[in-house]
Protein backbone atom coordinates (compact mmCIF):
# COMPACT_ATOMS: atom_id res chain seq x y z
CA UNK A 1 0.00 0.00 0.00
CA UNK A 2 1.13 3.52 -0.67
CA UNK A 3 1.08 6.47 1.70
CA UNK A 4 -1.82 7.78 -0.35
CA UNK A 5 -3.79 4.61 0.26
CA UNK A 6 -3.24 4.84 4.00
CA UNK A 7 -4.67 8.35 3.99
CA UNK A 8 -7.65 7.11 2.03
CA UNK A 9 -8.38 4.37 4.52
CA UNK A 10 -8.11 6.80 7.43
CA UNK A 11 -10.42 9.45 6.04
CA UNK A 12 -12.48 9.25 9.21
CA UNK A 13 -9.53 9.74 11.57
CA UNK A 14 -9.43 13.37 12.50
CA UNK A 15 -8.19 15.79 15.14
CA UNK A 16 -10.32 18.75 16.16
CA UNK A 17 -7.84 20.44 18.53
CA UNK A 18 -5.25 21.80 16.08
CA UNK A 19 -3.90 25.25 16.91
CA UNK A 20 -1.32 26.46 14.35
CA UNK A 21 1.32 29.06 15.07
CA UNK A 22 4.84 30.26 14.32
CA UNK A 23 6.41 32.10 11.44
CA UNK A 24 9.29 29.97 10.10
CA UNK A 25 9.58 29.57 6.34
CA UNK A 26 11.78 27.54 4.01
CA UNK A 27 12.25 28.07 0.27
CA UNK A 28 10.96 25.34 -2.03
CA UNK A 29 12.23 24.35 -5.47
CA UNK A 30 9.43 25.62 -7.71
CA UNK A 31 6.80 28.39 -7.54
CA UNK A 32 4.14 25.67 -7.25
CA UNK A 33 5.95 24.07 -4.33
CA UNK A 34 6.39 27.42 -2.62
CA UNK A 35 2.71 28.22 -3.03
CA UNK A 36 1.81 24.88 -1.47
CA UNK A 37 4.32 25.52 1.29
CA UNK A 38 2.74 28.88 2.08
CA UNK A 39 -0.69 27.28 2.19
CA UNK A 40 0.43 24.64 4.68
CA UNK A 41 2.74 26.74 6.86
CA UNK A 42 0.95 30.06 6.90
CA UNK A 43 1.88 31.70 10.25
CA UNK A 44 -1.65 33.02 10.61
CA UNK A 45 -3.82 30.46 8.82
CA UNK A 46 -7.58 30.26 8.76
CA UNK A 47 -8.56 26.77 9.78
CA UNK A 48 -11.50 25.17 7.99
CA UNK A 49 -14.65 24.49 9.92
CA UNK A 50 -14.73 21.07 11.50
CA UNK A 51 -11.93 18.64 12.32
CA UNK A 52 -8.51 18.45 10.63
CA UNK A 53 -7.38 15.23 8.94
CA UNK A 54 -4.64 13.30 10.73
CA UNK A 55 -1.36 12.45 9.03
CA UNK A 56 -0.15 8.86 8.33
CA UNK A 57 3.15 8.23 10.12
CA UNK A 58 3.89 4.50 9.98
CA UNK A 59 2.52 1.38 8.34
CA UNK A 60 3.91 -1.99 9.38
CA UNK A 61 3.01 -5.51 8.28
CA UNK A 62 3.32 -8.35 10.75
CA UNK A 63 5.00 -10.45 8.03
CA UNK A 64 7.84 -7.90 7.94
CA UNK A 65 8.13 -7.29 11.68
CA UNK A 66 7.57 -10.56 13.59
CA UNK A 67 7.93 -8.79 16.95
CA UNK A 68 4.56 -7.10 16.52
CA UNK A 69 1.75 -8.61 18.58
CA UNK A 70 -1.52 -7.89 16.77
CA UNK A 71 -5.06 -8.65 17.87
CA UNK A 72 -6.50 -11.86 16.48
CA UNK A 73 -7.12 -11.66 12.74
CA UNK A 74 -5.08 -8.46 12.24
CA UNK A 75 -1.84 -8.21 10.28
CA UNK A 76 -1.33 -4.50 9.61
CA UNK A 77 -0.44 -1.72 12.06
CA UNK A 78 -1.10 1.90 11.05
CA UNK A 79 -0.13 4.94 13.11
CA UNK A 80 -1.36 8.47 12.48
CA UNK A 81 -0.88 11.73 14.33
CA UNK A 82 -2.23 15.25 14.40
CA UNK A 83 0.43 17.56 12.88
CA UNK A 84 0.29 19.98 15.81
CA UNK A 85 1.74 20.17 19.31
CA UNK A 86 -0.69 19.29 22.09
CA UNK A 87 -0.80 19.60 25.90
CA UNK A 88 2.04 20.69 28.17
CA UNK A 89 4.56 18.27 26.66
CA UNK A 90 4.10 19.78 23.20
CA UNK A 91 3.70 16.35 21.60
CA UNK A 92 1.40 15.38 18.72
CA UNK A 93 -1.58 13.21 19.54
CA UNK A 94 -1.67 9.81 17.85
CA UNK A 95 -4.09 7.18 16.63
CA UNK A 96 -3.04 3.50 16.50
CA UNK A 97 -5.09 1.21 14.24
CA UNK A 98 -4.81 -2.54 13.68
CA UNK A 99 -6.25 -3.82 10.38
CA UNK A 100 -6.65 -6.96 8.35
CA UNK A 101 -5.26 -6.53 4.84
CA UNK A 102 -7.88 -8.95 3.55
CA UNK A 103 -10.64 -6.46 4.42
CA UNK A 104 -8.99 -3.39 2.84
CA UNK A 105 -10.83 -3.17 -0.45
CA UNK A 106 -12.32 0.31 -0.79
CA UNK A 107 -9.51 2.79 -1.54
CA UNK A 108 -10.35 6.43 -2.25
CA UNK A 109 -8.95 7.81 -5.50
CA UNK A 110 -8.58 11.26 -3.92
CA UNK A 111 -7.84 10.94 -0.19
CA UNK A 112 -8.18 14.04 2.00
CA UNK A 113 -5.12 16.31 1.99
CA UNK A 114 -3.72 18.38 4.82
CA UNK A 115 -4.94 21.95 4.89
CA UNK A 116 -2.48 23.37 7.41
CA UNK A 117 0.21 21.94 9.70
CA UNK A 118 2.46 22.99 12.59
CA UNK A 119 4.23 26.23 11.71
CA UNK A 120 7.60 24.77 10.67
CA UNK A 121 6.41 21.46 9.26
CA UNK A 122 8.21 19.47 11.96
CA UNK A 123 5.48 16.83 12.06
CA UNK A 124 5.36 16.18 8.30
CA UNK A 125 7.72 13.28 7.53
CA UNK A 126 9.54 12.67 4.29
CA UNK A 127 8.11 9.35 2.98
CA UNK A 128 10.53 6.49 3.64
CA UNK A 129 10.61 2.73 3.25
CA UNK A 130 12.11 0.49 5.91
CA UNK A 131 14.35 -2.57 5.93
CA UNK A 132 13.74 -4.21 9.34
CA UNK A 133 16.89 -5.23 11.19
CA UNK A 134 17.02 -7.14 14.48
CA UNK A 135 19.41 -5.65 17.04
CA UNK A 136 20.28 -6.57 20.64
CA UNK A 137 19.60 -3.91 23.28
CA UNK A 138 20.20 -3.61 27.01
CA UNK A 139 18.36 -1.45 29.56
CA UNK A 140 19.34 2.18 29.93
CA UNK A 141 21.73 2.86 32.80
CA UNK A 142 19.02 4.31 35.14
CA UNK A 143 17.11 1.01 34.92
CA UNK A 144 20.02 -1.20 35.98
CA UNK A 145 20.26 -2.88 39.37
CA UNK A 146 22.30 -0.78 41.80
CA UNK A 147 25.15 -3.31 42.06
CA UNK A 148 25.29 -3.78 38.29
CA UNK A 149 25.30 -0.01 37.84
CA UNK A 150 28.29 0.36 40.14
CA UNK A 151 30.16 -2.35 38.22
CA UNK A 152 29.31 -0.54 35.01
CA UNK A 153 30.79 2.70 36.37
CA UNK A 154 34.03 0.91 37.22
CA UNK A 155 34.21 -0.59 33.76
CA UNK A 156 33.53 2.77 32.08
CA UNK A 157 36.21 4.48 34.15
CA UNK A 158 38.75 1.82 33.18
CA UNK A 159 37.67 1.93 29.53
CA UNK A 160 38.07 5.71 29.41
CA UNK A 161 41.20 5.74 31.56
CA UNK A 162 39.82 8.16 34.13
CA UNK A 163 38.78 8.11 37.78
CA UNK A 164 35.22 7.05 38.63
CA UNK A 165 34.46 10.44 40.17
CA UNK A 166 35.25 12.09 36.82
CA UNK A 167 32.64 10.12 34.87
CA UNK A 168 30.06 12.85 35.33
CA UNK A 169 32.00 15.07 32.93
CA UNK A 170 32.02 12.53 30.09
CA UNK A 171 29.49 10.81 27.86
CA UNK A 172 28.67 7.27 28.98
CA UNK A 173 30.02 4.67 26.51
CA UNK A 174 27.38 2.23 27.73
CA UNK A 175 24.50 4.66 27.32
CA UNK A 176 25.68 5.97 23.96
CA UNK A 177 26.89 2.87 22.15
CA UNK A 178 26.02 -0.34 24.01
CA UNK A 179 22.56 -0.14 25.57
CA UNK A 180 19.49 1.42 23.93
CA UNK A 181 19.35 1.62 20.14
CA UNK A 182 18.38 5.10 18.93
CA UNK A 183 16.01 5.92 16.09
CA UNK A 184 12.69 4.54 14.89
CA UNK A 185 12.12 1.03 16.21
CA UNK A 186 9.64 -1.61 17.26
CA UNK A 187 9.79 -2.77 20.88
CA UNK A 188 13.10 -2.61 22.73
CA UNK A 189 14.03 -0.36 25.62
CA UNK A 190 13.45 3.34 26.29
CA UNK A 191 16.44 5.69 26.45
CA UNK A 192 15.03 7.79 29.33
CA UNK A 193 17.22 10.75 28.43
CA UNK A 194 14.53 13.34 29.19
CA UNK A 195 13.07 11.99 32.41
CA UNK A 196 13.48 9.32 35.08
CA UNK A 197 12.34 5.80 34.19
CA UNK A 198 8.62 5.47 34.74
CA UNK A 199 6.50 3.01 32.82
CA UNK A 200 2.98 4.31 32.29
CA UNK A 201 0.21 1.91 33.29
CA UNK A 202 -2.44 0.67 30.90
CA UNK A 203 -5.49 2.96 31.17
CA UNK A 204 -7.77 -0.10 31.15
CA UNK A 205 -6.18 -2.70 33.42
CA UNK A 206 -3.31 -0.86 35.13
CA UNK A 207 -0.54 -3.21 33.96
CA UNK A 208 2.79 -1.60 33.01
CA UNK A 209 2.79 -0.85 29.30
CA UNK A 210 5.58 -1.90 26.94
CA UNK A 211 7.08 0.13 24.07
CA UNK A 212 5.51 -0.94 20.80
CA UNK A 213 6.83 1.82 18.53
CA UNK A 214 9.39 4.61 18.99
CA UNK A 215 9.12 7.61 16.66
CA UNK A 216 12.45 9.40 16.68
CA UNK A 217 13.59 12.85 15.59
CA UNK A 218 16.91 11.33 14.49
CA UNK A 219 18.40 7.89 13.94
CA UNK A 220 21.54 8.76 15.91
CA UNK A 221 23.47 11.75 17.20
CA UNK A 222 27.13 12.70 17.23
CA UNK A 223 27.91 10.43 20.19
CA UNK A 224 26.22 7.25 18.97
CA UNK A 225 28.73 6.04 16.39
CA UNK A 226 28.20 2.31 16.91
CA UNK A 227 24.55 2.55 15.81
CA UNK A 228 25.25 4.22 12.45
CA UNK A 229 24.55 1.79 9.56
CA UNK A 230 27.65 0.81 7.62
CA UNK A 231 26.35 2.41 4.44
CA UNK A 232 25.90 5.76 6.21
CA UNK A 233 29.19 5.88 8.10
CA UNK A 234 31.17 7.63 5.30
CA UNK A 235 28.47 10.32 5.09
CA UNK A 236 27.75 13.24 7.38
CA UNK A 237 27.20 11.57 10.76
CA UNK A 238 25.75 14.59 12.51
CA UNK A 239 22.10 14.50 13.44
CA UNK A 240 21.48 17.16 10.80
CA UNK A 241 22.76 14.93 7.99
CA UNK A 242 21.96 11.38 6.96
CA UNK A 243 20.72 10.59 10.47
CA UNK A 244 17.41 12.40 9.84
CA UNK A 245 15.79 10.66 6.87
CA UNK A 246 12.21 11.52 7.92
CA UNK A 247 13.01 15.19 8.74
CA UNK A 248 10.55 15.27 11.63
CA UNK A 249 11.31 17.08 14.87
CA UNK A 250 9.45 16.19 18.04
CA UNK A 251 9.83 19.10 20.44
CA UNK A 252 13.57 19.59 21.13
CA UNK A 253 14.72 16.53 19.13
CA UNK A 254 12.83 14.13 21.39
CA UNK A 255 11.59 10.61 20.78
CA UNK A 256 7.91 9.80 21.10
CA UNK A 257 7.22 6.33 22.50
CA UNK A 258 3.92 4.56 21.93
CA UNK A 259 3.26 2.10 24.74
CA UNK A 260 0.85 -0.81 24.57
CA UNK A 261 -0.65 -3.13 27.15
CA UNK A 262 1.04 -6.56 27.17
CA UNK A 263 -2.24 -8.18 28.18
CA UNK A 264 -4.27 -6.95 25.20
CA UNK A 265 -3.33 -4.96 22.08
CA UNK A 266 -6.92 -3.74 22.00
CA UNK A 267 -6.47 -1.69 25.18
CA UNK A 268 -5.79 2.04 24.58
CA UNK A 269 -2.19 2.97 23.88
CA UNK A 270 -0.21 5.56 25.86
CA UNK A 271 2.35 8.19 24.84
CA UNK A 272 5.47 9.38 26.62
CA UNK A 273 8.72 11.12 25.63
CA UNK A 274 11.83 8.99 25.28
CA UNK A 275 15.45 10.06 24.94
Amino acid sequence: MSLKQVRAEQQGTVCDEAVPGGDDYQWQDTPEDFARFQQLYDPDPVLPEGPVAMLPIAQLYVRDVPGLRPPAGKDLLQVLWCPFEHDDLLLPTTTVVWRSTATVTDILADPPELVVVQHDGRFVPVPCTISPELVTEYPAAPELDKDVYQQLKLWEAGYLGIDVEDLGDTESPYQQDLSVAPGWKIGGYVGWGRNDPWVQPCPTCGRPTEPVLTLASSEWDGGQHSWVPYEDQPADMSRYGSGEPTKIQIHDMWDLVIGACPASPEHPHVLFPGS
